[in-house]
């Protein structure tokens, strides 16, 4: 697992960081195809249910596009990806971050030139996160995490990602907090649960064997939860 409008609630661009937190060391399980997939969510967001989904689909050329969008009456957000299979590891090309909370909107756009070795962003960018980023091999977006957690979790690889998203660089590290049994769809599955710790914030992803997204993402900030999203349905 990245899943800020404001700081308070906007989900990181992940886990993300669903978190979110993030969120990759991007050396890549042979075992692990990428295949299409929606996912559905019920979403807590703002302390109101919101709907959730989450997406992949080609984009032709050995590309994936890969969305997250939650909404209610009062937010939406929206997170897109693109990214690319190069030399068994995943990589970003392009992606964008919107946000509506009642009147406040926020559009952020991020294109990671890897001919030339940097990312840069546009739009609604804090001046001091403007500048270009050197990129290294294994850079990851955040809401890419998602994707890696499953596919880490399921090699059996370190946690450990080095995320370049918002004009800036992260280091993430999760964690295994052990197993827990969940409810996805009204069924009870046993999920390993990752915790994901950044100061006051936290992300925590539920990851079920064979479930190509995690089950569950909460993303939490000074002890509250903020966004909480739980799988429905996955097709």
């Amino acid at each position: 697992m990245s899943i800020n409008t404001t700081n308070t609630f906007r989900p990181r661009r992940w886990l993300t960081g669903l978190a979110a937190s993030a969120v990759l060391v991007a050396a890549s399980a042979p075992a692990f195809a990428i295949e299409p997939f929606t996912a559905d969510y019920q979403a807590t967001y703002m302390g109101m249910q919101a709907n959730g989904r989450m997406t992949l689909s080609p984009a032709g050329a050995n590309r994936w596009r890969y969305s997250l969008d939650i909404s209610n009456s009062l937010a939406s957000l929206s997170q897109k990806t693109v990214f690319e299979e190069h030399g068994g590891k995943w990589r970003p090309i392009s992606s964008s971050d919107s946000s509506k909370v009642l009147v406040k909107k926020s559009d952020k756009q991020a294109e990671y030139d890897w001919a030339e070795g940097v990312a840069r962003w546009s739009g609604d960018v804090k001046e001091e996160r403007s500048a270009p980023i050197k990129l290294q091999p294994g850079d990851m977006d955040a809401l890419m995490i998602n994707l890696a957690l499953v596919r880490d979790v399921e090699a059996g690889k370190p946690l450990k990602y080095r995320m370049v998203d918002d004009g800036r660089i992260k280091q993430m590290s999760y964690k295994v907090a052990g197993t827990e049994q969940i409810s996805v769809g009204g069924q009870k599955k046993q999920a390993t649960k990752l915790v994901n710790t950044d100061g006051d914030k936290q992300t925590i992803a539920w990851v079920v064997d064979g479930m190509p997204v995690p089950a569950r993402i909460l993303q939490r900030k000074d002890g509250k939860d903020a966004i909480d999203l739980k799988v429905t349905s996955v097709d």
